[in-house]
């Protein structure tokens, strides 16, 4: 009962009558969060390689977002901004430090706060982890090996696997949960030379597959960038080498991530087996999204951190028994963002989002039968990294269709057609013809840009 107030306080619009039942008792929630794991990753996504059985099997029972993307492009920020539902300028968390928005106004802390079981297990990234503030917390990442007490290897994604399924299986079972599983893959172990450290019983996997080369993987797209970019301090540039510089190389690298990548969509798999099992899937949001994008050598460039797409854009699969029916494997196109998704937990658990999160509930674009107006773009930004030649800051205003980015270390604009150069091959800033566009994109830009603050 006291779950059925807290939701119609919320003032929550039901869309039917299934979605009605499903909401008179609050969902449970269990968020999938893949690290360093592009929008195309997926054989659902039209990946032409990559094995992704489990999340393919969840798109069609669910929705996929196709136009998802992060507000900043890095690991901790971007993980900081779906804890908070807000953009790093209110968040406060530049870098890899602890974010200042209160605990009590993140979505786990509501949820405990409001009678949840709460857990999260693997990567943290925002400073010491608050360990009390979770009722199951085992926070670990930056290694593929991990070293247990008793002194045996693990791989991590088989301690995430480990971890979460004694969450589910140890859970009390008279209170609603929330499991947040943070992959550390497919994320490189930077310190070793071998970057991909996939499990043994994985390099069976794409032996016999040429993975696809970018065709804007050369070097005069390299040198399309501007100048900041085009040097060998950027430090995309120096991981490109690292990984990409060779077709060797990028072979060996490309089918080790993508053996990551078939890792973490086996545990995905197991943890939704085990919701079945336990017979609460029909009542369990799930989520499973990325914290960035990732340069596979397009522009002969690799990681994330700048505002081209393929930094940018991540997957977004939800799964929510209050679904239509009619809903189950379609895509969606709206323009998503990951702030939206403490919003959208918080309202499946029947309850509001915190005065300044920024986001927006994700909901009604799949449970009314006539969705809102949605946004059409928005604004990314990135502060600089140890320095302007290592990582250097850069903001955007983001549309389907164009793109405006400004560096602000440099006063440097670019201008992109989507449409037409979907790659961004093709700065439209010193076209004349383009100049009416840039001045309005400039002064949305500029409005966006305080509306985040």
């Amino acid at each position: 009962m006291k779950y059925l107030l807290l939701l119609l306080a919320a003032g929550w619009g039901l869309a039917s009558s299934s979605a009605a039942a499903a909401a008179a008792r609050p969902l449970n929630i269990v968020v999938l969060l893949a690290d360093d794991w592009r929008f195309d990753t997926l054989g659902v996504a039209g990946n032409p390689v990559v094995q992704t059985p489990s999340l393919d099997r969840l798109a069609a029972d669910g929705l996929r977002f196709t136009r998802s993307y992060v507000t900043t492009a890095i690991c901790g920020v971007s993980r900081a901004s779906l804890f908070t539902g807000q953009w790093m300028s209110r968040h406060g968390n530049p870098a890899f430090a602890m974010f200042k928005t209160p605990w009590a106004e993140t979505y786990p802390g509501i949820l405990r706060a409001s009678g949840y079981y709460v857990g999260h297990v693997g990567k943290w990234h925002n400073g010491t982890f608050p360990k009390a503030n979770f009722d199951f917390g085992r926070a670990y990442s930056g290694t593929h090996w991990i070293n247990e007490p008793d002194g045996t290897r693990i791989h991590v994604t088989q301690k995430n696997e480990n971890d979460a399924l004694e969450f589910l299986r140890t859970r009390p079972a008279d209170k609603p949960f929330c499991l947040t599983l943070a992959f550390f893959a497919t994320h490189a172990e930077d310190a070793n030379p071998l970057q991909y450290l996939p499990q043994p019983q994985s390099m069976a996997l794409y032996q016999d597959v040429t993975i696809p080369v970018p065709v804007n993987a050369t070097n005069e797209s390299f040198h399309r960038l501007p100048p900041f970019l085009a040097n060998e301090a950027n430090e995309g540039r120096a991981r490109w080498h690292w990984r990409f510089d060779t077709p060797e190389k990028y072979q060996s690298m490309m089918k080790n991530y993508y053996r990551l990548a078939t890792e973490v969509d086996t545990v995905c798999g197991r943890v939704l087996e085990e919701l079945r099992r336990e017979g609460v899937l029909d009542n369990t949001l799930v989520i499973f999204t990325g914290d960035n994008g990732y340069f596979h050598a397009e522009h002969e460039l690799a990681d994330k951190w700048y505002p081209y797409q393929e930094s940018i854009r991540v997957p977004l699969i939800v799964l929510d028994p209050r679904m239509p029916p009619a809903k189950h494997g379609q895509t969606n196109e709206e323009m998503v963002l990951n702030v939206d998704l403490a919003p959208t937990i918080l309202a499946a658990a029947g309850l509001p989002a915190a005065p300044r999160m920024q986001g927006r509930n994700l909901t009604p674009l799949y449970l009314e039968p006539r969705p809102p107006a949605w946004r059409t773009e928005f604004f990314y930004e990135h502060a600089t990294i140890t320095n302007v030649s290592f990582i250097p800051s850069s903001e955007a205003l983001v549309r389907k269709d164009w793109k405006y980015i400004y560096w602000p270390d440099f006063n440097r604009e670019q201008l992109f057609d989507l449409t037409a150069d979907p790659r961004e091959e093709n700065d439209l800033g010193a076209d004349a013809k383009q100049a009416p566009r840039l001045i309005e994109m400039r002064t949305r830009f500029a409005e966006l840009k305080a509306a985040a603050r």
